[in-house]
């Protein structure tokens, strides 16, 4: 394999940061000196804008309509914001009232709150899913989000954390995003080059906030947001799948749903967390978010090699074919 194909690999890029991450904080040559949570912070923020604008360029203007595409928009909010953000909601209020965990559950707050990952609109072009409504809710969703987010966690942290702070973050994440990239839809930009410099950026991210984690010396307390996490991943994205196959939804439909309600946006949850919470509280909030990374990226292996394999993709599609199945959004 050619070291081009691994570096435009996310699973690989993200797995290969883990490891480094892993080793950094072990070794605890972090530099904390040079990279104070204020330089993680604004740094982490402008690295995910940056990733974010050129991620939501390349959606176009049409189909976009909220109110024509209506039951698509109300099905992506359900999947992508609310029913994703239940687990880790409930295992916050959980968690939060028990001893010794308290001060690491509210990583699990910031991961309830952020939207499925942007990559999902080319994820589900390359795994023959349902394009036109993964781009359309993408936009929609992340629009949503900008008052979603400081509901989420005005919700359950507002009494902790300065409010005006987390909307001015949200604003730099996503609102200036959103605006940026729809003046640059027109300019080409190279997808391989795209995706390497994407998976680059994926990769310092995770570096960056897990090298710094303050991971438990009880490991116990690190299984059980794993434990969270698999259930977030596998257990929603698996529950997805058998239901609507089930149910007759053809391929297209099931892939981006599974998608949405699993594939959450680490990025956002990162930088929310260092930026919004303060001093050794960050590396606390962390341990979730570092554990869902994890998870996060043997579920994608997982879909990559087993659930949307392309042999049970020609097997599904095939099959849909036959039973006259097609895209019912409109």
């Amino acid at each position: 394999m050619k070291a081009i194909n691994l570096v435009c690999s996310t699973a690989f890029m993200m797995g290969a940061a883990l490891v480094i991450s892993l080793l950094t904080n072990v070794s605890g040559i972090f530099p904390d000196d040079v990279l104070t949570s204020d330089v993680r912070s604004n740094l982490t923020i402008f690295l995910l804008a940056v990733m974010l604008t050129i991620t939501l360029s390349r959606i176009p203007f049409r189909n976009l309509d909220p109110v024509k595409n209506y039951r698509s928009v109300i099905r992506a909010v359900l999947l992508g914001l609310v029913f994703a953000s239940v687990i880790p909601l409930a295992a916050y209020y959980i968690l939060n009232s028990m001893d010794g965990y308290e001060a690491y559950a509210k990583g699990l707050v910031f991961l309830a709150a952020t939207p499925f990952a942007a990559s999902v609109g080319p994820l589900s072009l390359i795994l023959r899913g349902d394009l036109e409504h993964a781009l359309r809710s993408t936009i929609i969703v992340y629009v949503i989000s900008l008052v979603w987010i400081p509901f989420i966690i005005w919700l359950t942290l507002g009494e902790i954390v300065d409010m005006t702070k987390v909307v001015i973050t949200v604003i730099e994440l996503i609102g200036v995003p959103l605006v940026v990239s729809r003046l640059i839809t027109k300019v080409k930009i190279d997808k391989t080059v795209m995706s390497v410099v994407l998976n680059c950026v994926i990769a310092f991210l995770v570096w960056l906030s897990v090298s710094s984690t303050n991971f438990p010396k009880d490991m116990v307390i690190l299984v059980v947001f794993m434990f969270v996490a698999f259930l977030r991943d596998f257990g929603l994205g698996s529950a997805t799948e058998v239901m609507e196959k089930k149910s007759g939804i053809p391929w297209s439909q099931r892939v981006t749903d599974i998608l949405m309600i699993s594939y959450k946006n680490k990025g956002i949850a990162i930088a929310l967390c260092v930026s919004v919470m303060t001093g050794p509280a960050i590396g606390s909030a962390m341990v979730p978010i570092a554990a869902s990374i994890v998870i996060e990226i043997i579920w994608v292996a997982f879909m990559d090699s087993v659930l949307f394999s392309k042999k049970r993709m020609n097997r599904e599609l095939e099959a849909d074919r036959e039973a006259g199945l097609h895209q019912t959004w409109e």
